[in-house]
């Protein structure tokens, strides 16, 4: 039996810190490496791709991560629109 392989078109990822942009403080180089690795979602895309999901479990977590997604900007434009609100009285 031959399997099939779907490979998603994504972006290369290419994070890298420099000791100049952080004044050549080791730990704070750390921190902004971890910083922008969870920024590009490199470390959940490697834990994602660990086992194998059903397509259906798939886009059952992307449908909720949207909706997640979703009310959490709702939310920031109601916050933002509250404090203009508070700023004209």
């Amino acid at each position: 039996m031959g399997g099939y392989e779907i490979v998603m078109p994504r972006k290369k990822a290419n994070v890298k810190v420099t000791s100049k942009e952080c004044r050549g403080n080791t730990e704070r180089m750390i921190r902004r490496f971890l910083k922008k690795t969870k920024k590009e979602r490199i470390v959940e895309e490697i834990k994602d791709r660990r086992h194998y999901k059903k397509p259906s479990i798939r886009k059952r977590e992307d449908r909720a991560k949207a909706e997640r997604r979703r009310r959490r900007e709702e939310l920031k434009k109601q916050r933002a629109q509250e404090r203009r609100n508070r700023k004209r009285r």
